[in-house]
């Protein structure tokens, strides 16, 4: 059965007159009757008894009605979940993210997506490094992620959401710790702990400038899955590392203490980043909401 003969259907079952049911779908008698007798010869039973006078349901009929009162609300349904994809009231975004320094701004995004477009999905993925997440954007796998780079191919959309000061991660009781601010050459004979990801990873990319700039190279790398073991790694006297002001605030640290750089360098842009031309409008009311939740901290934002 489909489902405009399960509104026929449904029409001369309420009225029992096929003249009366006609009009109340706007068409003539007798295409009605021709559509009844096609739903018959479908089914293989007579689903009204019928004489000049007289219109009925036969137990057939009668056994039908509420199947038939359930495709016409299954199909309803499913055109109001058609019409709210497409204006960006319902549908599944994913959402990637590094971890704990970010943690902040995803929550409030997702308590604002949850309270503003309850009926969109917003699915997280963390321990996105920036290089990784930028991968899985480009792919298809992700639709947004959080994150931290220098440069964006033109593939990417991306908005502004905060900026962070690189810092040096230091263990207590270094020669420099004491230091109001270390000067990278200060650093030249030190050990290192990064993240993976090597020149793709802003932090390492960054770290390597640094060093570039002051006249030699960084010795000893000792790659840590996170910041969280980078912390305890630095603690233990393992090396230094470049961090950021936001891991300082959210990652627990004894034995370490944060110095900024002399001079200062320029600051990290944390963005939102997704693939440029995507239609999803679920993936728009995200980006929409972001701009409430997650204002560009610059005076004017823009892409890189």
């Amino acid at each position: 059965m489909e489902v405009h003969q399960a509104r026929a259907f449904l029409a001369v079952a309420e009225h029992l007159h096929f003249g009366h049911a006609a009009a109340a779908l706007h068409m003539a008698q007798p295409p009605l009757s021709r559509l009844i007798r096609r739903l018959e010869t479908d089914l293989g039973a007579e689903l009204f008894e019928r004489s000049t006078r007289h219109v009925a349901l036969t137990a057939q009929g009668a056994a039908l009605v509420e199947p038939a009162r359930e495709l016409v609300r299954l199909s309803e349904s499913m055109a109001a979940v058609v019409r709210e994809s497409l204006d960006g009231t319902t549908g599944r975004v994913t959402l990637g993210f590094a971890g704990g320094s970010v943690n902040d701004l995803v929550g409030d995004l997702a308590r604002d997506v949850r309270a503003r477009r309850p009926g969109i999905d917003l699915e997280l993925h963390s321990a996105q490094f920036s290089h990784v997440g930028l991968e899985r954007v480009l792919a298809g796998e992700l639709d947004v992620v959080l994150g931290r780079w220098d440069h964006l191919p033109p593939a990417i959309d991306s908005r502004l959401v905060a900026t962070e000061r690189l810092l040096v991660a230091l263990p207590e009781g270094h020669r420099l710790a004491a230091e109001p601010a270390v000067r990278a050459e200060d650093l030249a004979d030190e050990s290192w702990v990064v993240l993976p990801g090597g020149a793709r990873g802003t932090l390492t990319n960054r770290m390597h400038t640094l060093a570039l700039n002051s006249g030699f190279a960084p010795k000893n790398l000792q790659t840590a899955p996170d910041s969280w073991t980078i912390m305890v790694l630095v603690g233990a006297r393992m090396g230094v590392s470049l961090t950021l002001s936001s891991v300082r605030e959210h990652t627990p640290a004894p034995g370490v203490v944060f110095r900024p750089l002399a001079p200062e360098p320029d600051p990290v842009e944390v963005r939102m980043i997704w693939r440029r031309g995507d239609r999803s409008a679920a993936l728009a009311a995200v980006v929409d909401i972001s701009r409430t939740t997650l204002p560009d901290p610059a005076p004017s934002g823009g892409t890189p």
